[in-house]
């Protein structure tokens, strides 16, 4: 039973890397901190480069100013994105205007360019990408008009960094719709699995309730009749119909014991999932006989009428573990020595049953047990339907159920009668 937990932390993997890839950059762990020191670094290697150019294009105080000014929006671009580039080139515009080092600010517009490019919709990316570059033009046009080199470094970068944004974005989108089909088919695999396991666990509560309801009624049947034999006159004993109750009890008890054995041989059998993979042989019409002749065993006068071969097997089970639970409710709540009728036919489609007694019926006032609860899954099981209650015509209790099989089988007649 160990699969479902090991499978329920593996999807977590999967829910942390879809988390991180569509985080939100406002809520991003650190991200105020990381852009400052970003911002930092950018603006030394401005600095670095103003320095470096000869002194006809380094910045005046005003064009320090602005230099700086325009590193500062830098420390917010993953909350405000589109309000960064806009700051940044309204900072930008003047100081290119300068005709300052047209170098040194490029590496803090090209950061809140991307930026926009990776957060924002394709689109409103493209057509901010344009009035950048269009502004850009315009200004680099207005201080100088032989800068054709310039203008086409410029805008080379502004077109490479909207290309290269939009496609990370859409590298993005894509591993995570990949990571999250993975964490899908993993959650669905630990479903199934859980689901194969409560399915399991409830034919197992089915059968272990079939079984040990049926058994544990003979017996106790069975030990009243050998208990009535011996203090009915114990002057007059008689040790034959003791030693039959006796013997009957013995082997009601082997009988269960086998059905336990087997159902137990079918726990242990189990897949790689845990889940067992085999359910040995199962029980079907043709075990009706004995169940018939174990409830007669226990004092009632059983009427078995099968019409039916060749049923699915699960049909055939079904239909057996119906009619043990019938007989056994029979026995144990119709009063002493009940009249019961078992009828199996089959018809086009679909296998009939009913099970019907002329007894008292339930208690009322008796706790609600397990065996038309189970009877009802038994016929859902196999898409049939199930029945039960008083009989309308006459007194006693009445069991009907409908199981749909593939193909209308062969209807050879079998029938018992016996009190």
């Amino acid at each position: 039973m160990q699969a479902p937990t090991e499978a329920a932390s593996r999807p977590r993997v999967g829910e942390r890397i879809i988390a991180a890839i569509n985080r939100d950059p406002r809520t991003a762990p650190h991200g105020t901190r990381n852009d400052a020191v970003l911002a930092a670094v950018l603006l030394t290697g401005a600095v670095c480069l103003a320095l470096s150019t000869d002194e006809g294009r380094r910045p005046d105080a005003l064009g320090w100013t602005l230099l700086l000014a325009a590193h500062v929006p830098i420390v917010w671009r993953r909350r405000r994105p589109l309000l960064v580039l806009a700051a940044v080139v309204a900072v930008a515009g003047p100081y290119h205007a300068m005709d300052n080092n047209h170098t040194a600010v490029g590496p803090a517009s090209y950061v809140a360019l991307y930026t926009l490019a990776v957060t924002g919709r394709p689109l409103r990316t493209v057509l901010t990408g344009i009035a950048v570059l269009t502004v850009s033009v315009s200004i680099m046009l207005t201080v100088n008009t032989h800068q054709a080199l310039e203008l086409i470094r410029i805008s080379g970068w502004v077109i490479a960094i909207l290309f290269c944004g939009i496609d990370i974005r859409y590298y993005r989108q894509y591993v995570a719709a990949i990571v999250e089909r993975a964490e899908r088919a993993e959650r669905t695999r630990e479903e199934e699995a859980r689901r194969r396991v409560a399915e399991e666990r409830l034919r197992v509560a089915r059968d272990l309730h079939d079984l040990l309801a049926h058994s544990i009624t003979l017996i106790g049947v069975q030990t009243s009749v050998a208990a009535h034999v011996l203090t009915a006159d114990p002057e007059r004993l008689d040790r034959t119909a003791v030693a039959k109750a006796l013997d009957d009890i013995a082997e009601t008890c082997r009988t269960a014991r086998g059905e336990l054995r087997t159902t137990l041989e079918v726990l242990r059998a189990r897949d790689a999932t845990g889940v067992p993979d085999a359910r040995g042989p199962l029980p079907g019409l043709s075990g009706l006989p004995d169940l018939a002749a174990s409830a007669r065993l226990a004092g009632a006068s059983v009427d078995l009428s099968v019409k039916a071969d060749d049923v699915p097997a699960a049909v055939g089970a079904a239909a057996y573990r119906i009619t043990q639970e019938a007989l056994t409710n029979a026995v144990r709540h119709a009063g002493p020595a009940p009249s019961v009728r078992v009828e199996v036919h089959a018809e086009p489609g679909a296998l009939r049953l009913s099970v019907t007694d002329d007894g008292t019926g339930p208690d009322p006032a008796s706790t609600p047990g397990f065996g038309l609860v189970g009877m009802r899954e038994r016929a859902r099981s196999v898409g049939g339907t199930l029945d039960a209650g008083p009989r309308g015509d006459a007194d006693g209790f009445e069991v009907t159920a409908v199981l749909p099989t593939p193909a209308a089988p062969r209807t050879p007649v079998t029938s018992e009668r016996a009190g």
